[in-house]
């Protein structure tokens, strides 16, 4: 995982160093529509100050070694603040909803995958099935949208933000914990919402893939109790799709909540990563993908650990006994 996330960091960088320009050239141009020039000394002192003077590989090479040796990711141009501090709430409250996010996400989509398989061409299975299709069709900032509306207009329920307005700025304490627990639920589930469907549509084809096998037949006939028959052997199989989706169903929850931040006026990191990139904030930007992407590669570990437990035969030097 270190190779990659140094990998991942150079890359990170020259992609936000492409566009044309930089933070520098989009302040000026700022200021010229808003009818304030700036002298040619102004703008050399900001070139410095910044570091744009220099060359983007030695930029590159100070930015990561600060990173490496003290933690440093650098300073924000449009916030003159250093990221870590702009970043620290804000990416927490994001981890927040996408944790939300991935239990609602494995835990229903699991559960209404295994009553779909066992109950098949029930009314329920239709029901849920249709209701996927639907899941996975539909992004989450729409259905944000369709929210915002339909408890507006219905109960003139407004939602918006992640805490009651006596909370907002408050500082941490129980009682803002507590209010946070309150709101968190809908931005999570609207995130979460075709993940669900995708897993329900995943763990119903596998379940009733492995309830045709031979082996569950057998155990039919011996009298196996049907509970223990479908938890003892074909769910373990059926669930190890689905435990290798969390290592991409992470970047995708990340890429949800940043859009359903937006539409719900969340303080999350995802309008700040919106606002970064469009004023190519380029130290502020690539930390926070640069963070996201460690965050992939902790889940795709993650994934293969439960992989590992859920399923003995993938096991390192156990597939060949």
């Amino acid at each position: 995982m270190i190779p990659l996330i140094l990998i991942l960091a150079i890359l990170v960088f020259i992609i936000i160093e492409l566009p044309p320009g930089d933070f520098l050239t989009v302040y000026v141009e700022k200021l010229k529509a808003s009818g304030v020039m700036m002298d040619e000394t102004a703008i050399e002192r900001l070139s410095r100050q910044y570091a744009l003077d220099k060359p983007g590989y030695i930029r590159c090479y100070t930015w990561l070694k600060n990173i490496i040796t003290r933690g440093d990711f650098g300073r924000s141009f449009q916030w003159d603040k250093p990221v870590l501090d702009l970043i620290k709430e804000r990416l927490a409250l994001s981890v927040a909803i996408s944790l939300f996010s991935t239990i609602f996400v494995m835990t229903i989509g699991f559960a209404i995958g295994v009553f779909s398989a066992v109950r098949q061409y029930s009314a329920f299975d239709y029901i849920f099935t249709f209701v996927g299709f639907i899941g996975v069709s539909i992004p989450g900032f729409l259905l944000a949208l369709l929210l915002m509306w339909f408890l507006y207009s219905r109960f003139g329920i407004y939602i918006s933000g992640l805490f009651s307005p006596e909370f907002e700025d408050a500082p941490w304490s129980f009682a803002k914990f507590l209010d946070l627990l309150k709101h968190i639920w809908l931005p999570a589930l609207v995130v979460a919402v075709s993940g669900i469907a995708g897993n329900i549509r995943t763990m119903r084809a596998n379940l009733l893939d492995e309830l045709k096998r031979p082996y569950v037949m057998v155990a039919r006939s011996k009298g196996v109790a049907e509970r223990k028959l479908l938890f003892k052997y074909p769910i373990r199989v059926a669930v190890s799709p689905m435990l290798s989706t969390i290592g991409w169903t992470l970047p995708s929850l990340f890429s949800g909540e940043a859009l359903a931040s937006i539409v719900l006026n969340l303080p999350t990191i995802g309008p700040m990563l919106m606002q970064a990139l469009m004023a190519q904030d380029m130290y502020l930007a690539g930390s926070i993908i640069l963070i996201l992407g460690s965050l992939t590669l902790l889940g795709t570990l993650i994934s293969d650990i439960l992989l590992a437990w859920a399923d003995p035969r993938i096991r390192y030097g156990e597939s060949g006994r």
